[in-house]
């Protein structure tokens, strides 16, 4: 690795370390830059060091194989498999097509049982896994390596990843350190170039290192061309790009070599990784003597693993050189040899097709079918459309386009989805098939940020199916009323509630009417669609999509309890569909926010943010952000909430956007008053209303309404929040929930004249479905709790301030307890425990695992739920028991109960209402 010093020290020095930890590095550089010889430096010295390695190579004609690269990072070991727990063990199985799937096996599982089989492999020697040429690795597969890097944070394990520079790799972006391949110095060119068999010349020797570029494998071949083919020459000519010269001189190198060993060469190109060995050895001539010339040429090597190119532009130059005759008859003989490979000859045979053939259409229906069974939407829409192209009727090519558009919505890629609604346009005007195409693309567009294009596409397709009165008008509509949600645009909701209108009441449409109702227009519906939900749940059980969007519909109805019982329920029993969120998928992340579930909010919203941003879906991507974003302010890491919230801001345009940027600017106003900036803070919250008062967004704006009012209160500005608080109740009327109502009684008794604030205080703590959000209701107890204690009502603010301490201190809300501590030093009570919980300072995940290992979970167990080696848990639980301050797993149950125990109540004078609300004791403070 002439000139590569720096970089093979890098490698080896990762590779050969004595890790407890997992390790992931990206090496990007051009074709020709040497990632592939710097990977296998790196398996080299992994196995001399007493490790194991696991290898796949990504090729062109590999990728719209189905979980292709998986099966071949695991062949070897598949039989470790056996041993992992059967969920797990049938997921994977299903995947890589050993086993029939009744439907797709659950994506999270087939993660998890990767991540458990490496886990376990790394027990007995540290693990090198490599996936080179990753940009051409098939989408399923990627998705499953990216999530095991996000998880294997304890394990042995390191995982390299070769790809091209300007290859996107999804699922692999910032957070990971790459080691960039450029071309090499001068010095280092010069040195490679003196290292060759025949080392170059003179005027041949600039032209090379001109053209060449640094480009270690254009120095090698230009030397070696010029060297055999144009001794004493001036070089090659040009300029050509370095790809294009490359297999120029490849194919030239090949061209002459013995028919028999040409005939077998391109055998081998056409072959994918997995049919190598049969185009090797497979056919008769394809022997010694057909391999050695091209081996003495430099094009392949041969050894006990089998035979291969020595680099994929070989392959590249070798299989584009020939003639499509060539190329068919060699497709054939691999079909010929593949019978027992179905998916593979079927696309062995479309390669060798150039016009209609229902045969191999149907074998690629059938790759199609499996595919998607086994989770492989890339693949399976890939297939759908090659076997469209060669159906001879056009009423099956647009059957099998539309399915194919709707299939490769899962793959969260928007621009084949248009190409492919698009095609569909162009070969019938059957209008099912039109509007099946176009929602498809519909709903894709709703994950992104082009929101009014979306809506208007959806409601055409709507329009015109409720005109044919066809079902596929309540699904338009269904996808419709999420960008509504999304936009927060007043228009489109008259439009929904038009259309709406028209369709007649079906009862097989009952839930999609009840989500249509809830997400487009939450205050109206609240009233007739809260008393039925909980039966509408009772009856969906089973169903985890339907309970998906019914805990969504609970949640925008402020039943937060129920809501996220549901989400837990639903997520204990989903079979994934698709890696991507769905709409609304934040909604469980703000609910378990509402409840204090902070930690489970962060990973709701880690998980969704990785997904969206390897798929390019900038909405949901800043949804959650925007979860992120609000835990980080109100724990008091100001500059993370700052970062997360501009990030989100930057990811969408806020008119299209409404929701998010409320949201947002919610989180940049909770930071401000961390930092006790109470003017900007106003400024954020107000930003929720537009300047007469109007809400941004129909239902984000409302739960801003008492976080407007306290800053209100704190920078002299009551009487712009007064008018915006009552405008908004008005606004509302009966139709508002228990939790709003809850916040503008908040927001009145912050901002009335102090001898008339006390009623509308027991109002914001009289209702016991408060308890459901116990930040919401922590605050409303501190600011009565200051209210009682300036009117010198010292004893009945105590188990208020008390209280709301206690609650602060265990969601970790740092500058609200210190707040509520300062308040109660005020009234005579002292606090001695430093805050914040030592609970609360352990990542989400942690906190996670702690909960999980109090309630007598085993480590497999945890991993199972949170998608985690057991070995991963169990490093986890050993770095935070100092931490804690325990040395016993037994100990968990009363760290984690510590904080949640019911006090004995505390006498007071407040008053009824006040006498009823829930005081807590904390273990923090005691009486002075």
């Amino acid at each position: 690795m002439v000139g590569r010093e720096t970089e093979t020290a890098e490698i080896i020095r990762r590779v050969t370390a004595d890790r407890s930890h997992s390790d992931v590095l990206i090496v990007a550089g051009d074709p020709g830059a040497g990632k592939s010889t710097l990977l296998d430096l790196a398996a080299d010295r992994a196995r001399d060091a007493g490790g194991r390695v696991l290898r796949a190579v990504g090729s062109q004609s590999e990728a719209h194989l189905g979980f292709a690269g998986l099966h071949q990072l695991l062949r070897p070991v598949l039989g470790a498999a056996d041993g992992l727990p059967s969920r797990q063990r049938s997921a994977l199985r299903g995947v890589l097509g050993l086993e029939e799937c009744a439907q797709p096996p659950d994506a999270m599982l087939v993660g998890l049982a990767v991540l458990t089989l490496l886990s376990d492999l790394a027990e007995t020697a540290p693990l090198l896994v490599v996936a080179d040429d990753a940009q051409w690795i098939d989408r399923g597969s990627l998705d499953v390596l990216s999530f095991v890097a996000r998880r294997m944070d304890s394990e042995p394990v390191t995982l390299l990843v070769g790809v091209r520079t300007a290859a996107a790799l999804p699922g692999f972006d910032r957070r990971y350190e790459r080691l960039e391949l450029g071309p090499l110095e001068a010095e280092a060119a010069n040195r490679l170039l003196d290292r060759q068999p025949a080392p170059p010349t003179g005027r041949t020797r600039a032209r090379i290192l001109q053209e060449a570029a640094g480009n270690p494998l254009a120095l090698v071949e230009l030397a070696h061309a010029t060297a055999v083919r144009h001794p004493g020459a001036g070089g090659m000519e040009g300029p050509l790009p370095v790809t294009d010269r490359l297999e120029r001189i490849f194919a030239g190198q090949a061209a002459d070599l013995p028919e028999p060993t040409r005939r077998v060469l391109l055998l081998l190109a056409a072959a994918d990784a997995a049919d190598v060995q049969a185009a090797a050895v497979g056919l008769p001539e394809a022997d010694d003597r057909a391999w050695a010339p091209a081996e003495r040429a430099g094009l392949v090597r041969r050894d006990g693993s089998g035979t291969s190119f020595r680099h994929p532009l070989v392959r590249s130059a070798v299989y584009h050189a020939a003639s499509f005759e060539e190329r068919r008859r060699a497709h054939l003989a691999l079909a010929e040899l593949l019978r027992e490979e179905p998916d593979r000859r079927a696309w062995h045979l479309a390669a060798a097709t150039v016009r209609p053939d229902q045969d191999v259409s149907a074998a690629l229906q059938r790759t199609a079918d499996r595919a998607r069974r086994r989770g492989g939407f890339a693949a399976a829409a890939a297939a759908q459309e090659r076997a469209a192209q060669l159906s001879p009727r056009r009423e099956d090519r647009a059957r099998l386009l539309t399915e194919a558009a709707a299939t490769a919505v899962f793959t969260g890629q928007l621009g084949w989805v248009e190409h492919l609604a698009a095609a569909v346009r162009e070969c019938t005007d059957d209008q099912a098939l039109l509007g099946r195409a176009a929602l498809a693309t519909g709903r894709l567009m709703s994950l992104g940020p082009r929101h009014t294009a979306a809506f208007a596409l959806l409601m055409r397709v709507a329009d015109e199916a409720a005109d044919a009165r066809s079902p596929l008008a309540l699904d338009a509509l269904a996808t419709a009323a999420v960008v509504r949600y999304y936009s927060g645009e007043k228009s489109q909701q008259r439009r929904i509630q038009d259309l709406f209108c028209r369709l007649p009441d079906d009862a097989a449409g009952a839930a999609l009417r009840v989500w249509v109702r809830a997400v487009s227009d939450p205050g109206s519906a609240g009233a007739a669609l809260a008393p039925v939900l909980p039966g509408l749940i009772a009856e969906a059980r089973g169903d985890a999509g339907h309970l998906t969007a019914l805990a969504v519909v609970a949640w925008l109805l402020d039943e937060t309890t129920l809501a996220g019982r549901t989400f837990d329920e639903a997520f204990d029993q989903w079979q994934a569909r698709g890696q991507l969120p769905d709409g609304l998928g934040c909604a469980a992340g703000w609910t378990r926010l509402e409840q204090g579930r902070w930690a489970e909010a962060r990973s709701v919203a880690a998980e969704i943010s990785a997904v969206a941003s390897s798929a390019g879906l900038d909405h949901a991507e800043a949804c959650a952000r925007a979860v992120d974003a609000t835990v980080a302010g109100l724990r008091g890491d100001t500059a993370t909430a700052r970062r997360l919230a501009e990030r989100a801001l930057a990811l969408v345009d806020p008119l299209e956007s409404r929701s998010v940027a409320v949201f947002a600017r919610r989180a940049l106003g909770l930071a401000a008053v961390a930092e006790g900036d109470h003017d900007t803070a106003y400024t954020q919250f107000r930003s929720a209303f537009t300047d007469d008062g109007d809400p941004v967004h129909y239902h984000v704006s409302y739960t801003v309404l008492a976080d407007v009012a306290a800053a209100a209160a704190r920078t002299g500005r009551r009487e712009d929040a007064a008018a915006l608080l009552e405008r908004s109740a008005r606004r509302l009327g009966t139709g508002m929930s228990a939790r709003v109502a809850a916040l503008i009684d908040r927001g009145r008794a912050l901002l009335a004249d102090p001898e008339h604030a006390e009623p509308y205080f027991r109002a914001a703590l009289a209702e016991p479905a408060g308890e459901q959000r116990p930040f919401e209701r922590a605050q409303a107890r501190l600011d009565y709790g200051e209210w009682l204690r300036r009117r010198r009502r010292i004893a009945e603010a105590r188990p208020l301030l008390s209280a709301a301490l206690e609650t602060f201190q265990r969601l970790g809300a740092r500058p609200w307890a210190e707040r509520a501590q300062a308040e109660l030093r005020a009234g005579g009570v002292e606090a001695t425990v430093a805050m914040p919980h030592a609970l609360t300072e352990l990542s989400p995940q942690q906190q996670q695992i702690v909960h999980l290992a109090a309630r007598g979970l085993t480590n497999r167990e945890i991993g199972e739920k949170l998608f985690l080696s057991p070995r991963t848990v169990g490093s986890h639980l050993y770095r935070v028991f100092p931490k804690l301050g325990i040395t016993a797993r037994s100990q968990l149950r009363d760290v984690v109960e510590a904080p949640r125990r019911e006090p004995v109540p505390t006498s007071g004078t407040a008053g009824s209402a006040a006498a009823r609300v829930p005081a807590r004791r904390s273990s923090t403070v005691t009486m002075r």
